[in-house]
């Protein structure tokens, strides 16, 4: 068996097939794999219980439910201690608007991706939940003109 950071051949490709297409059968999982569906069963069952995989998922279009601009804005923190990493992570995650947050190295501490319906949207989410905040000094945005290319797809 492979270790918890390791992936065994069947499971790669098993990984490669589910990350394209979550609703695949265990029965077509198993043709793919020229395995047993019983064996393919237990398989992904020990590669969700090791947190390699989690919960199936629908992945929603942002522009066709209205939310067509990506931004991304990086954040300066005035302190990195507890009580101001703790703030900051409690407003972010009351924003739903805010799908992903990194913390990064370099001249900003963070980098934020949201998907907003427009500017004005945007303006409303960075004066009220992220330059409120007492603990950050500055933010800077980009705009994305248009996606090129996007994709959850992990190379194995």
């Amino acid at each position: 068996m492979a270790s918890s950071d390791q992936v065994s051949e069947v499971e790669a490709k098993l990984l490669s097939i589910l990350q394209r297409d979550a609703s695949a059968s265990v029965a077509d999982l198993a043709a793919a794999t020229n395995t047993s569906s019983a064996t393919v069963w237990r398989r992904v069952r020990a590669l969700e219980e090791r947190g390699v995989i989690g919960p199936p998922v629908r992945l929603v279009d942002p522009a066709k439910v209205g939310r067509g601009m990506d931004v991304y804005c990086q954040v300066r923190m005035k302190s990195q201690d507890k009580d101001a990493r703790a703030a900051f992570k409690r407003a972010v995650d009351a924003e739903p608007s805010i799908l992903e947050v990194y913390s990064v190295s370099g001249e900003w501490d963070y980098m934020l991706h949201m998907v907003v319906r427009d500017i004005e949207d945007f303006e409303a989410i960075l004066m009220r939940r992220l330059l409120e905040l007492d603990c950050v000094a500055g933010t800077s945005t980009i705009f994305a003109l248009r996606r090129i290319k996007h994709t959850r797809e992990v190379p194995l």
